[in-house]
């Protein structure tokens, strides 16, 4: 797990889809005055320069957010959503990415909290440096699943917990089960949104019928895209998913206008993709 750095992969079509629906999400919290936590169990750096070596390495960037970044035809969400990864980089090129702490900071209010995890030494440094002194704001380097039971429930019984483990390691998928049930025992209230890879793995494939197991009864809402076809070995980041528990309500309506459009931009192959299911009471 301490190998795993996301400044590899920053700004890729993985980011560009949970960042967008984590957008939609703190715009629905905001709308109540009652204060909120943010709570990212697995932060990375915070933020990422595109013109660095990790990200240049495989410049996954480039099928992800530089292909929507001059479109001037995007719907009002993706609109929104580029408007405050354009924010970062105020020339006007395209040369930082923020990471979700970055996003949830921005668009977080005084009153709401954020409590961001990282175990990788280098990024937490990043991340405390960048963060550690800002109101608000607490940055442990811990392990975010462990660490999620001492938060929960938040005083004021409003939260988005983000979790999204870089699945680098087969028991990922496990920890991930484990903590999410745990969460929603402690506090069944919350918004949870779970990041999760498609990949040709038999624990990628299982995972959303999974979450859907814990989260029982609740509302969920599980959205996905695959941009890419497999390589020869039968590997590689062929899309992702966002699984959400108590969702906002006007979650399913947005994206059901927005996904079109984003798979056609993203979409690496013909037979590029998305689905969007839902469980509402």
């Amino acid at each position: 797990m301490l190998a795993y750095r996301h400044a590899f992969h920053a700004g890729n079509h993985a980011d560009v889809l949970k960042h967008l629906v984590l957008v939609q999400v703190l715009r629905h919290m905001n709308r109540k005055d009652k204060p909120y936590w943010v709570i990212d169990t697995h932060a990375g750096a915070g933020g990422y320069a595109l013109h660095e070596a990790h990200a240049q390495k495989n410049a996954e960037y480039a099928d992800g957010i530089e292909r929507l970044w001059a479109c001037k035809d995007a719907p009002e969400a993706v609109a929104d959503y580029l408007a405050l990864i354009k924010a970062f980089n105020p020339s006007g090129a395209l040369l930082h990415y923020p990471g979700s702490p970055a996003i949830a900071h921005q668009l977080m209010r005084p009153q709401d909290k954020l409590r961001l995890f990282e175990l990788h030494p280098t990024d937490h440094r990043v991340l405390e440096a960048t963060f550690g002194a800002q109101p608000g704001v607490q940055v442990r380097c811990a392990d975010g699943f462990v660490a999620l039971k001492s938060l929960l429930p938040p005083p004021d019984r409003r939260a988005v917990v983000l979790l999204d483990p870089s699945y680098e390691l087969k028991t990922d998928y496990a920890a991930l089960r484990h903590a999410l049930t745990d969460a929603l025992q402690r506090f069944a209230v919350g918004t949870y949104a779970v990041w999760y890879p498609v990949l040709q793995r038999r624990e990628s494939h299982l995972l959303p019928q999974q979450l859907r197991r814990i989260a029982g009864q609740a509302d969920w809402l599980d959205v996905r895209m695959q941009v890419r076809e497999p390589d020869v070995s039968g590997f590689g980041l062929l899309g992702s998913g966002m699984f959400l528990i108590n969702p906002p309500w006007t979650l399913h309506d947005t994206l059901r206008d927005v996904l079109p459009w984003l798979t056609g931009v993203l979409g690496q192959f013909k037979g590029a993709h998305f689905s969007l299911e839902q469980q509402a009471a």
